[in-house]
């Protein structure tokens, strides 16, 4: 089968290979095999090929963390699901391996590549928001990377939570994206000062709930905007910094720091995962959510794709049609 590989570390672009002739995993007990239809490409596919992400899958892998496919008994079953692979044989493939307990019926509302979106981005972001922040209708949400995979996500679902959403971005082209998604008020860091933009938009007050994805100079900024019994959800660090937060601060101005590892829900409390599934199912069937699919590249062009989140020059989410 074809299949891309990495076979050593560094920048996506220049160590993604891609192979006509790998041998397709054969899944064991409690495995499928699925036939991809569409692999969403994510922030940690870059992280594995450069080495830097918690997972690193023995050399030579195939990357890929989220996809739609159809599953494959003796020959495709038509059955639409979407999920993440089992790696090293990850879905920038033409068939991967999944654990079956882990298998997620594909939302009929959406199209193959919406669903390859669905599943990483949307989990966390609603993980995120209800689970961790306990988000009330009524409050202020501020998201950074608005216009982002995960960012775009929770704005969608900060909206159909009742909340005013406030989006950061990185530039015009990413602000309108922002606004299209449905934020209430777009903020473009490069043209000015995000945490002035945040008080006046809120009257003073701040923001109730932060989607931080970024980290760096975005969590600190969160840190002088955040409000009284505020949260601030630290989601990734997708500008390479990790900040290190003053707890003193939290303590005098009363705001919580929560962590969020949304892997781990599949492991500790997998009946949330799929509660969560069936809520973003309904969301879509009533045109609440559509994941942002900026891009939908052909399976040659899949290493493009990654080197393309990995600089951070995309927008939603880039999708890699099989």
């Amino acid at each position: 089968m074809r299949a891309w590989q990495v076979g050593a570390l560094g920048e996506p672009g220049e160590v993604m290979r891609l192979h006509q002739d790998v041998p397709q995993p054969e899944p064991a007990a409690g495995q499928l095999l699925v036939k991809v239809r569409a692999a969403s490409v994510n922030f940690p596919d870059a992280l594995m090929c450069r080495g830097h992400y918690q997972v690193r899958p023995p050399l030579p892998f195939t990357p890929g963390v989220e996809l739609c496919g159809e599953v494959v008994a003796d020959e495709p079953t038509g059955e639409r699901v979407i999920g993440t692979p089992l790696l090293p044989a990850g879905a920038f493939a033409e068939y991967a391996l999944m654990d079956a307990a882990n298998v997620f019926p594909a939302p009929a509302a959406l199209d193959d590549a919406e669903a390859a979106a669905l599943h990483i981005g949307y989990q966390t972001a609603w993980f995120g928001l209800h689970r961790r922040a306990a988000l009330r209708a009524g409050e202020t949400l501020l998201v950074h990377a608005a216009a982002g995979g995960v960012g775009s996500a929770a704005v969608q679902l900060g909206k159909a939570a009742g909340a005013t959403v406030i989006g950061v971005v990185g530039g015009a082209d990413k602000a309108a994206v922002a606004r299209e998604l449905g934020a209430d008020v777009v903020i473009d860091r490069r043209a000015g000062d995000f945490v002035a933009a945040v008080k006046e938009a809120t009257g003073g007050r701040g923001a109730d709930v932060v989607f931080d994805p970024v980290g760096g100079a975005a969590y600190t900024g969160s840190t002088k905007c955040v409000a009284f019994e505020g949260r601030i959800l630290v989601v990734g660090f997708a500008s390479g910094t990790i900040p290190s937060p003053g707890l003193n601060h939290a303590l005098v101005k009363n705001y919580s720091i929560l962590g969020l590892h949304w892997g781990l829900y599949a492991t500790r409390d997998p009946q949330s995962v799929r509660a969560a599934h069936t809520e973003l199912t309904a969301l879509a069937a009533k045109g609440v959510i559509r994941p942002l699919v900026s891009e939908r590249l052909p399976f040659d062009r899949a290493a493009e794709g990654v080197q393309r989140v990995a600089d951070g020059v995309s927008t939603g989410r880039i999708v890699v049609l099989a």
